[in-house]
């Protein structure tokens, strides 16, 4: 006997979401290194009632520099550096707070959880309170690049209108945040397809000019050199290209080490952390896992306290 075709209606296929649509991933594709680095800030961008929750990152890395340890050319040993007390000799990382000088040999001690728990609005939101025209801020005020991408899908459309704003009426927007500690002016612009932020350093931070130049001639340059300087500056300009500029320093110095590395023996060098009188060195890698081991302990005894 024939089957009659069913009647029942198919559930409709439950949609797939596209790919890249969580926040680890929509993480991971705003950072090219492939979501290893995290970002440097996360918070909002506010305008007015607008937040838009925002990601941070660096928008520079650092070259390929040459490096080089200390080393003790006698003995063969590595140089090291430890924290110490005057009569007490190396101390734990996690038993050292910060003290601000008084004068006279007192000092105000500060836990660093205590700064940690500073409440600012600047440690979530950067409020756009100024706006300013691009080019009315002079270079010297800007310090670090960063690029601003959007946390959420459901950012995206207020990050666009900003973005767009901006562009269109040719400002910058100017506000504050709190990043590692430390609080920073900062100058949002359109970026390409998305927005840049740089930091901008404060008043007190760049010396005045005047006293640098007060020794300088002010005198109608010879009108015969400024025209050859005018010719040769126009014959050398172009559009800038980086990639025309290269390390020539730190390349040399790769070289020379090639070199004394083919036809010199090389020395063996004693990297051990523990010298030979017993104290304990601790280096920066160091310290880092003993300041986390400090920081859980501390958590643990405040837990259990409360």
């Amino acid at each position: 006997m024939a089957r009659k075709p069913s009647t029942r209606a198919k559930k409709p296929a439950a949609r797939r979401k596209p790919a890249g649509t969580s926040r680890t991933a929509r993480r991971a594709a705003a950072d090219p290194a492939g979501g290893r680095s995290r970002p440097l800030w996360t918070g909002n961008l506010r305008l007015a009632l607008v937040s838009v929750p925002v990601l941070l990152y660096a928008a520079t890395k650092s070259g390929a520099r040459i490096s080089f340890h200390q080393v003790h050319e006698p003995s063969g040993k590595r140089i090291r550096y430890e924290k110490v007390v005057p009569g007490l000799g190396p101390v734990d990382t996690d038993e050292i707070v910060k003290g601000f000088d008084l004068g006279h040999g007192n000092y105000v001690l500060i836990d660093p959880e205590e700064l940690d728990d500073l409440k600012l609005e600047t440690k979530k939101t950067l409020d756009l309170v100024q706006f300013v025209r691009q080019g009315d801020i002079h270079p010297i005020w800007f310090d670090r690049p960063y690029y601003i991408v959007a946390d959420d899908e459901l950012a995206e459309e207020a990050y666009g209108v900003l973005r767009d704003a901006l562009r269109q009426s040719e400002r910058i927007g100017i506000g504050q945040f709190v990043m590692r500690g430390r609080e920073y002016v900062a100058a949002v612009k359109p970026c390409g397809q998305g927005l840049m932020l740089e930091t901008l350093r404060f008043a007190d931070e760049v010396r005045k000019a005047a006293p640098y130049f007060s020794s300088v001639a002010d005198e109608e340059p010879d009108k015969e050199l400024l025209g050859l300087a005018l010719e040769l500056i126009e014959r050398k300009s172009g559009p800038f290209d980086p990639a025309q500029f290269k390390d020539r320093y730190t390349e040399a110095v790769r070289e020379m080490i090639d070199a004394k590395a083919k036809h010199k023996k090389a020395v063996p060098i004693d990297d051990a952390e523990t010298p030979s009188g017993g104290a304990k060195i601790i280096d920066l890698a160091e310290a880092l896992k003993r300041s986390v081991r400090g920081a859980k302990r501390g958590a643990s005894q405040r837990k259990k306290a409360g």
